[in-house]
């Protein structure tokens, strides 16, 4: 077996076509077809079923897609790792993170990151943190900036973001002009919720014992969303406070502490310690290192509250 030969496998295994998987790799279908049968012979046992519509992977084949999956993954670390001989970072970095992540937290780090290496190609999968740790997990991804804690025994963690989380409301709300407020008071208004993710699973944890009058109004998928429905009067929410700064400065949303706890937000970058990463990998790890020390040494020192657990 050779290259080619595992990678148009891999290819009909995802896309579960022949046709398909010629189209993508920009071959004919019957060389496709020619490069498995050759498999097969060599292995000598069929790997696909091609009785259904779709071609589906024998159980032969399935072991085969393993090791074909670690064979692709080796040959594109051996040539990354070539090509990083003169140390000059180059190629492409897929790094996993959230949409809030991407938007708030991670743009300064990736202007530092360009502007030190403009020749590496960053592809962001946004997605939420489970999902992240999961594609780490496979190799899909190299890096992954999750919600903490994370309590994987091969995965290296390093904390990069740590943000209060505070009740955020319009600018002309009743709430507006308090202080604090209690988390008795935040539930006997509508909220708006994530409407899925650790900050909702934090979030329920939160409002348990309020749970037979709480009214959740709205469920929705993002940060952004969250804050223009916020902001037209649809019903309050909990959110970092970093994430709601424009707002507040426009005079458009107030945060508001809560009085009876702290909660906070933090995020930390992932990888496998048991993996070869690539040399745009690693610098990247340094510029987020040195942009945590920077903020780190930056901050007004205040006393450790608990994390949200």
């Amino acid at each position: 077996m050779d290259y080619d030969q595992l990678t148009s496998f891999l290819e009909v295994a995802k896309l579960q076509s022949f046709s398909r998987a010629a189209e993508k790799i920009y071959r004919t279908q019957p060389a496709i077809s020619a490069q498995v049968r050759l498999l097969e012979q060599e292995c000598g046992e069929r790997l696909f079923d091609r009785s259904g519509k779709k071609v589906l992977l024998t159980p032969a084949g399935e072991i085969l897609q393993r090791y074909a999956q670690k064979i692709i993954q080796l040959h594109q670390e051996a040539l990354q790792a070539v090509a990083e001989l003169n140390q000059t970072a180059r190629g492409k970095l897929q790094i996993g993170a959230n949409e809030a992540t991407c938007l708030y937290v991670l743009p300064k780090t990736f202007a530092r990151f360009k502007q030190l290496y403009p020749l590496v190609q960053i592809s962001i999968y946004r997605n939420f943190s489970h999902k992240i740790v999961q594609k780490v997990q496979e190799g899909a991804v190299e890096l992954g900036i999750i919600t903490l804690p994370l309590n994987v025994s091969n995965m290296e963690v390093i904390p990069v973001f740590r943000d209060e989380v505070q009740v955020v409301v319009p600018a002309n709300h009743p709430l507006a002009k308090s202080r604090s407020v209690t988390v008795d008071e935040v539930a006997n208004h509508p909220l708006i919720l994530p409407k899925t993710g650790h900050t909702r699973v934090v979030l329920d944890r939160l409002l348990r014992d309020y749970r037979d009058h709480v009214q959740v109004s709205m469920e929705l998928a993002s940060v952004e969303t969250i804050k223009k429905f916020v902001g037209a009067g649809l019903g309050i929410s909990l959110i970092s406070r970093t994430y709601a700064q424009p707002e507040v400065a426009a005079g458009l949303l107030k945060l508001i502490p809560l009085e009876d706890q702290k909660l906070y937000r933090e995020l930390g970058l992932i990888y496998r310690r048991d993996r070869y990463l690539s040399l745009p990998a690693k610098v990247f790890i340094e510029v987020v290192r040195e942009s945590t020390k920077s903020s780190n040494s930056g901050a007004n020192s205040t006393p450790k509250t608990p994390s949200i657990k």
